[in-house]
């Protein structure tokens, strides 16, 4: 068996009122463009929690105190029709936070809005729904691509 790097993908799932803030990408994104997804990015050099406390101030302009992050699923992600690395995907539920959320990137984002979690878009990120879906029925780990 050969060792395999994986990238560290985390997400943040903002709930309120039976809805879930998601992000329409960019159509110019070189990720997913025209898709909606929730807030993520990629764990750079530091721990996961704090790449989901740097993430929400980089793209939405919150403050969230790790304290009130809570991991409610990982999805470990294997993307078949692409050469690329697999992932493993966090995704973590946004307790508190400060401010209100706000589009601050948009060469990334194009539109912020809430959607109800019983009727998600159609043009959702595929591994978004599978987790969201997962998150909703209480699960907490899901692995998708690795199938024959």
């Amino acid at each position: 068996m050969s060792f395999q790097p994986h990238i560290i993908g985390v997400h943040l799932v903002f709930e309120q009122s039976g809805q879930v803030l998601l992000q329409r990408r960019s159509p110019t994104a070189p990720f997913a463009p025209g898709q909606w997804h929730v807030p993520a990015g990629h764990c750079e050099a530091e721990p996961a929690e704090q790449c989901a406390v740097r993430e929400a101030r980089e793209e939405l302009g919150v403050s969230i105190d790790p304290r009130d992050l809570r991991l409610v699923h990982t999805l470990h992600y294997r993307d078949r029709a692409a050469d690329a690395l697999p992932r493993v995907q966090m995704f973590f539920q946004v307790l508190e936070y400060r401010g209100t959320p706000r589009i601050c990137e948009p060469e990334r984002c194009a539109e912020l809005a809430w959607h109800p979690s019983s009727a998600l878009p159609v043009r959702l990120v595929d591994y978004t729904a599978v987790a969201l879906t997962a998150i909703a029925a209480g699960r907490t780990y899901t692995a998708m691509g690795w199938g024959a």
